[in-house]
C-alpha cells in the first residue's frame, strides 16, 4: 500500500506539472465548425456559435489580406493587417490566425511578443531582418537573419521578436498563429505608454538611466504606436 501511495503522489506530481503543457495553445474545436457570434461574450474557448443556418458559405473564405494598408501611416513605418476571430468570424475554435504586414524602406516592426502563440511567417517580397531574442535560459541569445521573398522563419511562443525592411523597396510578409487571438505586447509601448503609467522610479532603477530619459521616452509613446 505504502509504494502505491508513492506512485499515486509522483503521477499526481507529473499530471501537474504537464497541465500547463496541456493548455499551451488554444483548445480543441468540439465540431467542424464554430462561426463566431461577435454580438456574444468570448468564453475560454472563443466565441459563442452563430446558428449553422445562418452562416452560410462565406466564413471559410477572406480576402482580408490580399492588400495591405499604407506602411507610412504610423512612425513605425509598418502596417499590419490582422485576419484573427475578430476579422474572421470562421476561425473561431479552430486554434489558427494570420496577419500580413507591409513596410516601406526602412520600416520596422517593432519589438513584440505573442503571449497565446507560435508564429511562422514567410516573406512575400523584399528583405526582412528578422530578429528573435531568447529568454534567460539562453543567456538572452539574439538570433537574427535577412529573410529574402520566399524565405520562412519561425518564432517560439512568448519570445520578443522584431521585423525590419534593409531593402531599398518596400517589403511584405503573411505570417500565421496557431491561436485564433494570439494577442500582441509591444515592448516599447508597454513600457512606457502603459495605462496608467508605470512609475518612473521603477524604470529608472529597472533601465539604469535618469528620469529625464524615462520622462522623454513616456513623452514618445503617449497615446499608443
Amino acid at each position: 500500500m505504502e509504494h502505491l501511495n508513492k506512485v499515486l503522489t509522483a503521477l499526481s506530481a507529473t499530471l501537474l506539472l504537464l497541465a500547463p503543457l496541456i493548455m499551451a495553445t488554444d483548445p480543441d474545436p468540439l465540431q467542424d465548425f464554430c462561426v463566431a457570434d461577435l454580438n456574444g461574450k468570448p468564453s475560454v474557448n472563443g466565441y459563442p456559435c452563430q446558428p449553422s443556418a445562418a452562416a452560410g458559405d462565406e466564413f471559410l473564405f477572406s480576402t482580408k489580406i490580399a492588400s495591405g494598408g499604407d506602411p507610412l501611416a504610423n512612425p513605425n513605418g509598418s502596417n499590419v493587417t490582422e485576419l484573427d476571430v475578430n476579422e474572421w468570424p470562421g476561425l473561431n475554435t479552430l486554434g489558427v490566425s494570420m496577419n500580413r504586414v507591409d513596410f516601406a524602406p526602412g520600416g520596422t516592426n517593432p519589438p513584440h511578443i505573442h503571449p497565446r502563440a507560435t508564429e511562422v511567417g514567410i516573406v512575400i517580397r523584399g528583405e526582412l531582418l528578422v530578429g528573435i531574442i531568447g529568454s534567460l535560459d539562453s543567456g538572452n541569445r539574439y538570433y537574427s537573419k535577412v529573410v529574402r521573398a520566399g524565405g520562412t522563419f519561425v518564432i517560439p511562443r512568448g519570445l520578443m521578436h522584431f521585423q525590419f525592411n534593409v531593402g531599398k523597396e518596400a517589403a511584405t510578409m503573411v505570417v500565421s498563429f496557431n491561436s485564433q487571438n494570439p494577442g500582441i505586447v509591444f515592448v516599447p509601448l508597454t513600457l512606457f505608454g502603459s495605462s496608467p503609467p508605470i512609475p518612473t522610479p521603477v524604470l529608472i532603477k529597472a533601465l539604469r538611466v535618469d528620469a529625464e530619459v524615462v520622462e522623454l521616452l513616456k513623452s514618445k509613446f503617449t497615446g499608443g504606436y
